[in-house]
């Protein structure tokens, strides 16, 4: 049925039926393959959001849709009840993978910094000696975890967290890339995580001063307290390296997964940590339907495989660079600062003549690249991690063309 509507048709429906919790672009996309999408109208895009880097593999990746239909045919969900012969080979492989003693698997990005701040707090109290209920987490101003009732509670931005109260406590909220602030957060001897994203995604590619995360991470060892590294949309090659932590020698207590943990397969999502954290976690104490399904499990690994056999964090390095030179150089009066780290960029868009980044994200989706604003004025560019040099210029091409036209 779908195959027929028209895109003012589906724009419609959803309208109509679903609730109006997103504002997408007037772009309704039916295929994807690699690098690019196309629309029910059969027009080709380049696709520069990648489902907010869930799709780092490409679109419809073959070795990761053949071990998602594989398994979907043999058994699909046991739930946590029982043992499967899937998940032991997974954690086996995503803890080598990674370095960590143990993994605990759920589906969303969101599930996951919920299990990291579940088990932090655990740690305080079993651990560290944290008299109970008195844990405190630091989190950075500008953060997004996600968007459940803990999460919002210790953001800062007025769309996540305006009317949803009350709020969760047990939170510190200190500026990002700032370090005396985490300094003096961490004189409070109940303090025990500091949750922080290597790179601020959804506040618009904001990337810390060199040094920033090693300085925060030696501070946390001081005080014996947990680095837990929300990597949902830096990780898995996105930044030019395995995990963004690494640019830095960054080692994290705790590390958060998700998005292309499945390569947009399936909600995949992790939390790996070593044995002294993770085991403070019994029985009973948490837990998911769904989480570490066989589904998941074979399809996470083939999504890991595919990072490490394609070279992905390499190409995500040498294109990203590319980018930046080539938007960077680009010299256009709406354009304030080009910024980021492998293939996640961003540009700060300057208003002109009341045109804005929402208008710009149009002029592109007309000229076959389809991104979206953050924050009203800062555009993420985020490709696939599988874009070829050639396909990565023409899209470059088509996004200088797209503000030109706003000339």
């Amino acid at each position: 049925m779908t195959q027929h509507l028209t895109s003012h048709e589906a724009i419609e429906l959803e309208e109509k039926y679903g609730a109006h919790n997103y504002h997408p672009l007037p772009v309704v996309l039916a295929k994807g393959k690699g690098a690019k999408v196309w629309d029910v109208e059969g027009k080709e895009y380049f696709d520069f959001l990648s489902a907010y880097s869930a799709v780092n593999q490409g679109h419809c990746h073959p070795k990761i849709a053949a071990a998602l239909i594989d398994q979907a045919q043999i058994l699909t969900l046991t739930s946590r009840a029982f043992f499967s012969n899937t998940l032991g080979i997974y954690e086996k492989y995503i803890t080598e993978y990674f370095g960590y003693d143990k993994v605990l698997p759920m589906n969303s990005g969101a599930e996951g910094d919920e299990t990291a701040l579940k088990l932090c707090r655990k740690w305080a109290y079993m651990k560290k000696g944290v008299p109970e209920n008195e844990a405190k987490i630091i989190v950075c101003e500008g953060n997004f975890h996600g968007r459940t009732i803990t999460i919002i509670s210790m953001s800062t931005d007025p769309d996540s967290r305006d009317g949803f109260g009350p709020y969760t406590p047990g939170f510190i909220t200190i500026p990002y890339n700032d370090i005396p602030a985490l300094e003096s957060a961490l004189a409070d001897p109940t303090v025990a995580g500091f949750l922080v994203e290597p790179i601020q995604g959804e506040a618009g590619v904001f990337v810390p001063d060199d040094g920033y995360l090693k300085k925060a991470f030696d501070l946390c060892k001081a005080k014996n307290v947990l680095f837990i590294a929300d990597e949902v949309q830096t990780g898995i090659a996105r930044t030019g390296k395995l995990l963004a932590c690494e640019h830095e020698g960054v080692r994290p207590d705790m590390l958060i997964l998700g998005k292309a943990l499945s390569g947009g397969f399936y909600p995949v999502s992790a939390v790996l940590a070593d044995d002294e954290i993770m085991l403070c976690i019994k029985p009973g104490e948490h837990g998911s339907t769904f989480g570490g399904n066989p589904m998941a499990a074979r399809v996470a690994v083939a999504a890991l495989e595919v990072v490490k056999d394609e070279n992905l964090a390499e190409n995500a390095e040498k294109m990203g660079k590319i980018f930046r030179s080539e938007m960077g150089s680009f010299k256009h009066d709406m354009i304030e600062l080009v910024r980021g780290k492998g293939l996640l960029n961003a540009i700060v868009i300057r208003p002109k003549n009341g045109k804005t980044a929402w208008d710009v994200c149009l002029k592109m989706a007309e000229n076959g690249v389809l991104a979206k604003p953050t924050h009203g004025h800062i555009i993420r560019f985020a490709p696939p991690l599988v874009i070829t040099e050639t396909e990565l210029m023409d899209a470059i091409g088509r996004i200088k063309k797209s503000m030109l036209a706003f000339e």
